[in-house]
């Protein structure tokens, strides 16, 4: 039995530079906070990076592509964490093995 799951839920925000005369120290995400260039946060289960090139984020919760039927996959947004659990059992893993595309 095979369960693909994949990660690949990102977005990208360019930078925005306001005054070309003065140089950027860092991202602006979009509620306004400024992010240092090389620096690196988790918002709403995303993790976030800034570059000289902008803000790039990854959804933490992969979307399921394929699942065996007896697996089902349980997400707790509040932890930004997942299981594979079998639908049977919720408190034991799903023992099949699993590919993660990144």
């Amino acid at each position: 039995m095979l369960v693909v799951v994949c990660r690949a839920q990102c977005f990208f925000q360019g930078l925005e530079t306001k005054d070309h005369k003065t140089p950027t120290k860092g991202c602006v995400d979009k509620e306004g906070k400024q992010h240092v260039f090389g620096s690196s946060w988790v918002k709403d289960c995303y993790d976030c990076s800034c570059s000289m090139r902008g803000i790039r984020c990854c959804n933490r919760i992969p979307e399921v592509v394929d699942l065996s039927a007896e697996c089902e996959l349980v997400v707790d947004r509040k932890a930004c964490s997942y299981r594979l659990v079998m639908k049977s059992d919720k408190t034991k893993d799903c023992n099949s093995s699993f590919s993660m595309v990144l």
